[in-house]
């Protein structure tokens, strides 16, 4: 019988709840214990009989576990997650790994010289329906990908912006906060981005950060993407109101990307495949296929994998290299957005 895996979560906010809560709800894995020095985090604890710990130094010292989920402010990921691969600790860093690329490209060449797995927590590829739709794109089906269309429109109320003032200042709108889960899957499903031209538009609401994005990419295998963010536009196409993923948020009907190939196209999370019946001709039939694919929580999942890699028997799907990359372009954007120029991607 295999051993139950030990993880622990620095940081017990609403995402770090929600690793713990998957943590129980995972076969193979248990929950260490948690890190969060606030008097929140200690209540948190004590009324659901979690082992706390007040800093991450006290929780390595325990020596009680196997690996480390890291949900604390992206600040203090790369410190914290340098402290883990100092012990050897695999750990399990929430998006985005670092605040810059350059603090991100020293954290992931220390883990890879020492062999310490890093994983990021962009736990959508762990989807079942983002799996079937890069096997779809990798067998073929759509041929070559020429476009991509993808969407992020939700309306955060003001009360989001007033329980975390930092929501408001510069470098924390929705570009980096956002747009770096698109940005991954666009990068996963549809390959590398080599170059960047965006525009963002200043907070109607008054803060120092942009409400609104746009940028189109252009992807090494000779494809363009365009991509459009806004935390302040009241719409239906967005991968939380869109996938089923998280249950707090309602559901619509409608798709967020949309992926054209050159024998036809994909749409997503509706995962359906259109082509035209015969010859490629725009004036002949064109129909969709609603393709089948399995169904299961991606931060089940997420767990599930990181456990496996923990244990030696799994390559990280999402390394701290992937993170990096996703990171790199993330910062394109925002690079181009200030100085209006076109931002090429720099390669490892």
């Amino acid at each position: 019988m295999t051993a139950e895996i030990r993880i622990a979560v620095a940081g017990v906010g609403l995402v770090g709840r929600r690793h713990v809560d998957a943590i129980a709800r995972t076969a193979g894995a248990v929950l260490a214990g948690v890190v969060d020095p606030s008097e929140e985090g200690r209540a948190y604890a004590d009324a659901n009989g979690l082992r706390h710990f007040d800093t991450l130094e006290e929780l390595l010292r325990a020596q009680v576990t196997d690996g480390v989920i890291l949900s604390t402010p992206t600040p203090l990921h790369v410190e914290q997650a340098q402290a883990c691969v100092a012990q050897g600790l695999p750990v399990l860093v929430e998006k985005p790994l670092a605040t810059s690329a350059e603090a991100a490209a020293v954290l992931v060449a220390e883990a890879e010289r020492k062999e310490v797995p890093i994983l990021v927590g962009h736990h959508r590829r762990h989807n079942p329906l983002i799996r079937k739709a890069w096997e779809l794109i990798d067998a073929g089906e759509i041929g070559q990908v020429r476009a991509v269309q993808a969407t992020s429109w939700f309306y955060k109320p003001d009360g989001y912006f007033e329980v975390a003032p930092w929501r408001k200042q510069k470098g924390a709108g929705p570009i980096s906060v956002n747009l770096v889960h698109d940005v991954d899957l666009m990068r996963h499903l549809c390959g590398e981005v080599i170059s960047v031209q965006a525009q963002a538009t200043p907070s109607l609401r008054g803060f120092e950060n942009e409400d609104v994005a746009a940028a189109v990419f252009r992807f090494e295998n000779g494809g363009i993407g365009t991509i459009t963010v806004s935390d302040s536009i009241v719409a239906p196409w967005s991968w939380e109101l869109t996938s089923q993923e998280y249950p707090i948020y309602p559901r619509t009907s409608e798709s967020c990307y949309l992926i054209g190939g050159s024998h036809g196209a994909l749409s997503l999370p509706d995962l359906r495949l259109w082509r035209h019946g015969g010859e490629r001709d725009w004036w002949s039939p064109i129909s969709a296929t609603s393709m089948v694919r399995e169904s299961s929580d991606p931060l089940l999942n997420q767990i599930t994998h990181f456990a496996a890699v923990i244990r030696g028997e799994e390559a990280p799907l999402v390394s701290g290299r992937e993170g990096l990359r996703t990171l790199r372009v993330v910062e394109a954007i925002q690079a181009s957005a200030e100085t209006g120029t076109t931002v090429t991607i720099s390669r490892d």
